[in-house]
C-alpha cells in the first residue's frame, strides 16, 4: 500500500522566482503537498531561461526546483487576476515569497493584506539582505551572499584568491530554513487556531552557516583564513596526494589518530607527547602533516583505503559525478528517479517515511499549465490556457 506523504492535506501558494522560494516549495511539494506556482504571464519565472539544457522549454534548473508543483499566470495589475489569487491565498495554509524587496507590499501581498485576509494562514516571506536594517530594500543574488558574508574569503587554497563555493550553498539553505520553519508554524496553529508570519534572508542564512566559525572567533579573535582542503582544527583531516592522486582522509579524534598511526607503521605516534591530543597534533602540525605526505606518497590512494578501511579510519576518494552516480551506494538508496514526459532525472528528496521516499511524481509545470483547472473555479479566468508544446519546444 502507498505510504500517504506527511502534507498531502496543506495547500501552498508560492511566488517564488529563481532558486530560495521555489526551493522552499520544492521541499513542501516533495513531502505531499499541493504547491500552486504562481507566474508572470510573460515569461514566468526567470529559472525557466537558466539553460541550456532546456526540457519542455524550460531549463533543467527549473525542473530541479519545481517539480510536483501546479502553474499558474497572474498578472500583477490586473485586479480581477489578483482577486482570484487572493482566492487562492484565502483558501491555502501556507503562502511564499522572495520577490524584490517592498514590491509584495506594493501589489497588496504583504503579510498585514494576507493575514487580514486568511489569519490562519502561515506567511513565509524571504528577503536579501533581512526584514530590517540599512540594506533591507537592497536586493541579492547567491555569489553577493558568499562574498559579503565571508564565506568566499575562507574558501580556497591557502594562497590561492577567495572562492565561490560549487552550489547554490546559501539560496537552498535558505529555502530549507523556510520550510523548516513553516512545518514548525503549522504544529504551533495545531495549538492555537492562527497562522503567523515568517521572515528570514539569503544574508542571514550565509551568516548561520558560519555558527562554527563564528563561535571560534568571538573566543580567540582570530580571523579565519583560507585553508586547503579540510579543517584548520583537526590533524589530520584533509586532503592527501598518494602516488596517483588526491586521498580524504578524516581523523577526528584522538582513537582515530592511533589508527592511522599503525597503518602507516608509526605506531609510536599515539604515545608521542607532541601528538597524544589533537591541540598536541595541531602544535607540531607543520611537521606531522609533512611526515604523513611523505609516507603517502609512496603508494596508491587504492593501496591506502584497503589498509585504512580495514583499520576503521574514515577515507574517501574524491569523486567526478559520473563517478559519483556509478557507485552502488548511490544506487542501493534509490534515490534517482525518471522525470515523467522527459529523458532526464532526478534526486529525489534525502528522507524516507515508514521506509517510503518521496520521490518524482510530476515533472514541473508548463507556464501556466493549470489556470483553467485552478482558476477558473470562481467562473471567471483572466488567462487562457497554455498551448501544447511545440516540436521544436520538445527538442530544447
Amino acid at each position: 500500500m502507498e505510504t500517504a506523504m506527511p502534507l498531502s492535506r496543506v495547500k501552498v501558494v508560492e511566488v517564488g522566482l529563481n532558486l530560495a522560494g521555489p526551493f522552499a516549495g520544492e521541499i513542501l511539494a516533495g513531502l505531499g503537498a499541493d504547491v500552486i506556482k504562481v507566474e508572470r504571464p510573460q515569461g514566468g519565472d526567470d529559472a525557466r531561461g537558466w539553460g541550456p539544457p532546456f526540457v519542455q522549454g524550460a531549463s533543467m534548473s527549473f525542473h530541479s526546483m519545481n517539480r510536483n508543483k501546479r502553474s499558474v499566470t497572474i498578472d500583477f495589475q490586473d485586479p480581477a487576476a489578483m482577486a482570484q489569487l487572493h482566492r487562492l491565498v484565502a483558501e491555502g495554509d501556507i503562502f511564499i515569497q522572495n520577490l524584490r524587496p517592498g514590491v509584495a507590499d506594493e501589489l497588496g501581498l504583504g503579510p498585514s493584506a494576507l493575514l487580514a485576509l486568511n489569519p490562519r494562514l502561515i506567511y513565509c516571506s524571504i528577503a536579501a539582505f533581512g526584514h530590517q536594517g540599512p540594506l533591507r530594500l537592497k536586493p541579492g543574488y547567491e555569489i553577493l551572499f558568499q562574498a559579503f558574508a565571508g564565506l568566499m574569503s575562507m574558501t580556497g587554497e591557502e594562497n590561492g584568491p577567495p572562492l565561490r563555493m560549487g552550489t547554490a550553498v546559501v539560496d537552498c539553505g535558505t529555502g530549507m530554513w523556510t520550510a523548516i520553519a513553516a512545518l514548525a508554524a503549522l504544529r504551533q496553529r495545531d495549538h492555537t487556531g492562527r497562522g503567523c508570519v515568517i521572515e528570514t534572508s539569503l544574508f542571514e542564512t550565509a551568516l548561520f552557516w558560519l555558527c562554527n566559525t563564528f563561535a571560534q572567533y568571538s573566543v580567540s579573535g582570530k580571523v579565519p583564513e583560507r585553508h586547503p582542503t579540510g579543517s584548520p582544527r583537526q590533524v589530520a583531516f584533509g586532503a592527501f596526494e598518494t602516488k596517483n592522486g588526491p586521498l580524504i582522509i578524516a581523523v577526528a579524534n584522538d582513537r582515530l589518530f592511533a589508527k592511522l598511526a599503525r597503518v602507516l607503521n608509526r605506531a609510536e605516534w599515539a604515545d608521542d607527547p607532541r601528538f597524544r591530543t589533537n591541540a598536541d597534533r595541531l602544535a607540531h602540525k607543520d611537521f606531522l602533516l609533512g611526515d604523513i605526505r611523505s609516507i603517502l606518497s609512496q603508494a596508491t590512494k587504492e593501496e591506502w583505503m584497503e589498509r585504512l578501511e580495514a583499520a576503521g579510519v574514515p577515507c574517501a576518494p574524491i569523486l567526478t559525478l559520473p563517478e559519483v552516480l556509478a557507485q552502488p551506494q548511490t544506487e542501493a538508496l534509490g534515490i534517482i528517479h525518471p522525470v515523467p514526459e522527459t529523458e532526464g532525472k532526478m534526486l529525489s528528496l534525502p528522507l524516507s517515511f515508514d521506509g517510503a521516499r518521496s520521490t518524482l511524481l510530476q515533472r514541473a509545470p508548463r507556464l501556466g499549465e493549470h489556470n483553467k483547472e485552478i482558476l477558473a473555479n470562481d467562473g471567471n479566468p483572466r488567462q487562457e490556457d497554455m498551448a501544447p508544446l511545440t516540436s521544436s519546444e520538445r527538442e530544447k
